[in-house]
């Protein structure tokens, strides 16, 4: 294992710029927020796939694919609904992996859907397999799944030495223009953007700083210590976004509604066997937003995505047409963003 290094920690994830929705004037601030801290979130329950655009036999150590390996089934082993697939072919994969010396980033949760199937949502620029370079691997991990940074976090209340960031982060070894260093470190959140109020400086999305960049809090004057692992409060927040499935599913049958009576962030998930092989229409019903995707059981330990839906921020509901086949097994999942007026949602395909 290689030794941790200055220059490691020195070295930071540069974030690619994160999609943020185009909600229409005049929503409600409690639907523009449940929109905003769930967009990027997967459904819980859906296998992600990851490849290396590279090759495991194009000149990277299997070492290092070991290692990012380790930290997807890190994150997993935390007893979340979200799983994690090595693929083969990267145009089936969600996560796509590369090691370029190109520092290390990721897209954030559900953005990696609008990039290319050709090009990476993911890259480690440095050694991973250093104690800096694993936490790296978590960092990013933690990117993909919908989590920011948490130095950004507006509850921190960091007043920053602005100018000394600038100049610190244009030197070696990042030499990040501006653009890159507001991006990743200057720019707070909106408060929409963010759930809870506290500030977990252990936590893994966390960055760590030498002394002089930070003004306020008095406390982190002299600087943050890079955090290597994941904290406490990040498997609490994890689990809080992705708990544990529960063991058996409701089925639903075709014109049968099912009313969703979820909070914001909750998600219901039905079993569908279809009797007949034909097309048929899912769609959502009653005052929300929600984010519906299909997935098809392709064995006890995979599940397929078919097609999905988002229709938050609209004044419609979802909508979307697809063939089923007979004796096979399909899974709804429904999460929620909000609800709004006295009727139920509910949900219901025919």
């Amino acid at each position: 294992m290689a030794a941790q290094t200055e220059k490691d920690v020195q070295r930071y994830c540069a974030q690619p710029p994160q999609r943020i929705p185009a909600l229409p004037s005049g929503l409600s601030l409690p639907r523009t927020r449940a929109i905003l801290a769930n967009h990027a979130k997967w459904v819980n329950g859906t296998h992600l796939r990851y490849s290396f655009l590279n090759g495991a036999d194009d000149g990277v150590a299997k070492a290092w694919l070991t290692e990012v390996h380790n930290g997807f089934e890190e994150w997993e082993s935390l007893g979340i609904g979200l799983k994690f697939r090595p693929e083969d072919n990267p145009a089936e994969s969600e996560i796509r992996i590369t090691f370029a010396d190109d520092g290390s980033w990721s897209y954030v949760g559900t953005d990696c859907l609008s990039i290319s199937a050709e090009e990476a949502t993911m890259n480690f620029g440095w050694d991973p397999t250093s104690p800096y370079g694993k936490a790296t691997v978590r960092h990013e991990i933690g990117h993909a799944i919908g989590f920011c940074h948490e130095h950004q976090n507006p509850w921190a209340g960091i007043e920053w030495n602005v100018e000394k960031v600038y100049e610190y982060m244009a030197g070696p070894p990042n030499f990040w223009p501006p653009e890159t260093t507001y991006q990743n470190i200057i720019r707070k959140l909106s408060m929409d953007q963010v759930t809870g109020s506290h500030w977990d400086v252990l936590s893994i999305m966390e960055y760590g700083f030498g002394p002089g960049l930070i003004k306020r809090p008095e406390a982190y004057r002299n600087g943050i210590p890079s955090p290597l692992k994941l904290s406490e409060q990040d498997k609490e927040y994890v689990r809080t976004w992705y708990p544990p499935l529960a063991p058996h599913m409701d089925e639903l049958k075709p014109f049968q509604s099912s009313v969703l009576g979820l909070a914001s962030g909750e998600q219901a998930d039905y079993e569908i066997i279809p009797e007949k092989s034909q097309k048929y229409q899912f769609g959502t019903f009653g005052n929300a937003d929600v984010k519906m995707v299909l997935f098809e059981q392709a064995d006890d330990e995979n599940l397929l995505y078919v097609t999905g839906e988002d229709d938050s921020g609209e004044d419609r509901n979802g909508r979307f047409e697809v063939k089923l086949f007979k004796g096979r097994q399909y899974v709804l999942r429904v999460r929620m963003y909000s609800t709004w007026g006295s009727a139920n949602a509910s949900v219901m395909y025919w």
